[in-house]
């Protein structure tokens, strides 16, 4: 599966600071339990990047929209 193929999986998504002075991405859904911990700095650079590839694909226009309803 590639960054551009669609998915029916769902899985949620948390973000916060751990005890330790770490930053975990937490995902968790159907089969998946994934606790991922980063240092602040690489926190911060994942962040940049995010920022990054949504201002991207907002400049894409509606077909970089998300499905989400809500939204």
């Amino acid at each position: 599966m590639g960054i551009n193929s669609e998915t029916d999986i769902s899985a949620n998504l948390q973000i916060g600071p751990t005890t330790l002075g770490m930053v975990r991405i937490y995902i968790e859904g159907t089969g998946i339990d994934l606790p991922m911990d980063f240092d602040p700095d690489e926190a911060i650079e994942i962040a940049e990047e995010i920022k990054a590839a949504a201002e991207q694909a907002r400049r894409m226009g509606s077909t970089g929209k998300s499905k989400r309803k809500g939204r």
